[in-house]
């Protein structure tokens, strides 16, 4: 189950007409919920996304046979990613706060992946699946915004509330600003920390020992998506395998691949999980290896 805002996005480069792009431009299907359902899909999963968005926003078409379950709200939540240097981010409107009422009664899952991306998911969601793996994506309680809609990281909250809760978290150099020491304190609070690095790899903090993992070179074509394509593939490996560096591994695999396509388009398919898969030391040889399921 992924729980968070599907999104309108809109990405450009710096050297095009932010606002009035954003007007005029065609908009495609982003979030960390799509993001890591269409993956999750790939790994073999039976996929639920828990979201809320206008009724105007076509969800099947890119998302396919995952169940989905839809808050109605009077607007999508919506970016404009532009890009150049980094990434600036502006949002213009954002659709109703999830909590765990918004989640099916009938609905039961082994692992949950909770991805805020505006701020929309109840800190109480993370205690409202006993017996379930926790993952969590926590970029959304990481990001603030001024009333032009430029957004800029602040403080997290509730992250003393949540990560003792969590079974896994994964955030980005851009979510801690690249202050690692905050990364670290967050680690000593959760079971197991990863702080993404785009093209270097990734940093694991578990059990009291950090450990760098190197990502596969690829040529990049869009890199939106590829920290929720990791956290979906880390999460899923993680919690069969137990085994945090052959997780990392496996992610690093999987998010490598999503670069080298535009959008959606670049969650892993089936086949490139497969050979992921087969690339990592471990897989196939026991009980905990990294099979679809």
């Amino acid at each position: 189950m992924v729980i968070g805002h599907v999104t309108r996005d809109l990405n450009v480069s710096s050297s095009q007409p932010s606002r009035g792009e954003f007007q005029t431009g065609r908009h495609r299907l982003g979030g960390s919920a799509a993001y890591a359902a269409r993956t999750a899909r790939a790994l073999g999963c039976r996929v639920g996304v828990v979201t809320s968005a206008a009724p105007d926003l076509e969800l099947d078409e890119e998302l396919g046979d995952v169940r989905i379950a839809v808050h109605a709200a009077q607007a999508s939540t919506t970016f404009l990613n532009i890009y150049g240097g980094g990434r600036r981010q502006v949002i213009r409107s954002v659709a109703r706060p999830i909590d765990p009422a918004a989640v099916p009664d009938h609905w039961h899952a082994s692992l949950v992946h909770i991805g805020p991306v505006a701020n929309e998911c109840d800190p109480s969601l993370v205690m409202s699946f006993p017996g379930a793996f926790i993952g969590v994506t926590p970029q959304g309680w990481m990001r603030g915004w001024d009333d032009a809609g430029d957004v800029t990281p602040r403080p997290w909250s509730d992250a003393t509330r949540i990560l003792p809760h969590a079974d896994a978290v994964v955030l980005s150099e851009e979510d801690v600003a690249g202050d690692r020491s905050l990364a670290a304190d967050f680690a000593r609070q959760t079971r197991c920390l990863v702080l993404t690095e785009g093209a270097s790899g990734c940093t694991i903090y578990a059990a009291g020992d950090v450990q760098r993992i190197p990502a596969p070179t690829v040529r990049k074509v869009d890199p939106t998506g590829a920290g929720d394509v990791f956290a979906a593939s880390f999460f899923y490996a993680l919690q069969r395998t137990q085994n945090p560096a052959e997780a990392a591994r496996f992610a690093n695999c999987c998010a490598a691949r999503s670069v080298t396509r535009s959008g959606l388009s670049g969650s892993p398919r089936t086949e490139e999980v497969a050979r992921c898969r087969r690339k990592i030391i471990g897989v196939g040889n026991d009980d905990h290896s990294l099979r679809a399921g």
